[in-house]
């Protein structure tokens, strides 16, 4: 009897789909020597290729609606270890659940409203079902073939700890798809209740959908703002654009979370030491955790539902990178619910870690620097981009801003800071910072920063950016040293051109901001003891750089 079974040398023409996560068999998240070598695109190939391109819709007797997701979206198929992959159809279609649509709504519902259309919940003794059958939700279009590789690259060890190792890892996630969503009734509704149902559910659409809701993933773009935001605020940036793994250039909404957390993480670690710091930066904004806790929901998200955004490119030749240019509204949500004290901290928190970005830094790539295109053009000629530019799109609530008047108001920088800091002392509820400070590049403790500020007249009145180009007096130099950093080592120097406010009393004796032409540049330092920094620090602190000491002032 013939045997239907492949010959033993066929193992190799086994789908990617169907191997084992194991290096020489599949490892999807591997990116290996580059994204044309890994197995992540032969696994993708073989899927789409398969996959069906039409969308055939919902059955008779289904109420559908479509939303277009403003980012990425993905909902955790958990079925290959180490990866993020979307739950996929029969045919190959990548869909949202039944299931998880039906958790999102309830979640979205009162009590009594969530008895009513999905049915007592588990552990009652008198159980009945509700009225509403959840049909879970599917791209309306095959636009969700384009640009499915994801990548997802942990710089926390790397950005403020020191650690030199860091990789970045592919995914799979759908970008920006229109999703149509279906929902049936057992019993004829009117149409009065169908239109309370569809408004639950976009209730549940602006917490966000899938999984890592929390880092900007499957927000809906014409989504409200949530019951659950903490925070918002417009902003406007540019800088250099991230590129996907395949070389395809994105602005990434993740982006925003990445800043603020680490930025977190510095805060804590100047208060706190670095075992402690760790883990309030995962109760807040979430983690894998470790031991038999495994992974940590956080406290806080971030959303941003962008208005503009345009991806481009700059430069000619090996120096072209891409760009980009987005203005939009930045959400800080809570992830949890949370009680009515908690929230206000929480609220204080956002509004202070917002301060502390936007004064000293900003959010993505080489946000350790300024923007060579508006600060320091003749770089440009023959160099590639560096850096990067954030400011508030419309005036924020007077908290957010830190005025500055003249020279003599420059303190008001390290009155910033401070009232940052108490902020996370009165949420840690602690007095002081810890007199030893982990050995990290950038913990926010007075023994390891300095801050140093200037004003400048315009954007062509930038002194710091020429130090990192050439000598700052004579033949001293910071230029390539550990100061100012280089590929793949990361320097000691943040640069900041922060749009200067000034404040001015209104007839109502109120304060108000009011925007110049101005700048405020800012120099945040981690010194290292070396020879060179001491130099730099000593030059600092003469007449001639121009600049004050700020931080710490004692």
């Amino acid at each position: 009897m013939a045997s239907n079974l492949p010959p033993a040398n066929s193992a190799n023409q086994v789908p990617m789909m169907y191997r084992a996560q194991v290096r020489g068999r599949c490892q999807l998240q591997y990116v290996g020597q580059g994204y044309a070598e890994s197995d992540i695109r032969q696994w993708l190939y073989e899927w789409t290729a398969q996959a069906e391109r039409h969308y055939s819709g919902f059955g008779e007797g289904i109420q559908t609606r479509s939303y277009q997701i403003a980012w990425r979206f993905v909902t955790n198929g958990g079925q290959d270890e180490g990866i993020i992959r979307p739950v996929l159809g029969a045919r190959g279609w990548p869909y949202y659940p039944g299931s998880s649509m039906k958790g999102a709504f309830r979640n979205a519902c009162t009590p009594e409203q969530a008895v009513h259309y999905c049915g007592s919940p588990a552990g009652q003794k008198e159980l009945s079902p509700g009225l509403l059958r959840f049909h879970g939700g599917y791209p309306t279009d095959a636009h969700w073939l384009n640009n499915l590789v994801d990548v997802i690259h942990p710089q926390q060890a790397w950005q403020v700890e020191s650690q030199s190792d860091h990789s970045a890892f592919a995914g799979i996630s759908l970008y920006r798809p229109e999703l149509s969503f279906g929902i049936s009734s057992s019993e004829p509704l009117t149409e009065e209740e169908w239109k309370i149902v569809w408004e639950i559910w976009e209730k549940a659409l602006a917490n966000g959908l899938g999984s890592r809701v929390s880092a900007g993933y499957g927000q809906i773009e014409t989504a409200q703002s949530s019951t659950d935001t903490l925070y918002k605020v417009s902003l406007r940036g540019q800088g250099v654009a991230s590129k996907l793994l395949d070389g395809t250039a994105e602005f990434r909404d993740n982006l925003f979370k990445a800043a603020l957390r680490g930025n977190t993480l510095r805060l804590l670690g100047g208060l706190l030491g670095e075992a402690e710091a760790k883990k309030r930066v995962e109760e807040l904004w979430g983690g894998l955790g470790s031991g038999r806790n495994g992974p940590i929901v956080g406290l806080l998200g971030s959303t941003f539902l962008a208005e503009v955004c345009e991806v481009d490119s700059f430069g000619k030749g090996k120096f072209e990178l891409p760009v980009y240019e987005v203005e939009g509204e930045l959400r800080l949500t809570a992830v949890r619910n949370l009680k009515d004290d908690q929230r206000q901290q929480l609220k204080k928190l956002c509004q202070s870690l917002l301060i502390f970005t936007m004064l000293l830094g900003g959010f993505g790539k080489s946000w350790r620097r300024v923007d060579h295109r508006l600060f320091y053009q003749q770089y440009l000629q023959n160099k590639p981009m560096i850096g990067c530019h954030w400011q508030f799109a419309e005036p924020p609530a007077n908290k957010l801003l830190v005025p500055i008047n003249g020279p003599k108001n420059l303190h008001s920088i390290g009155s910033a800071i401070d009232y940052v800091r108490d902020a996370f002392r009165n949420w840690l509820k602690i007095k002081e910072e810890i007199q030893n400070p982990p050995q990290w590049r950038e913990a926010w403790h007075s023994q390891k920063v300095q801050v140093w500020a200037r004003i400048a007249d315009n954007q062509q009145d930038s002194r710091a950016v020429q130090w990192f180009h050439g000598p700052y007096s004579g033949e001293a130099t910071i230029k390539g040293s550990i100061l100012t950093g280089k590929i793949n080592q990361i320097g000691r120097i943040w640069h900041r051109m922060y749009p200067r406010y000034t404040s001015q009393e209104n007839q109502q004796k109120q304060r108000e901001p009011e925007l110049t032409k101005g700048f405020v540049e800012i120099l945040t330092i981690f010194p290292d003891g070396s020879e060179v920094s001491n130099q730099f620090l000593e030059f600092l602190s003469t007449p001639g750089s121009d600049f004050k000491k700020v931080w710490p002032l004692s």
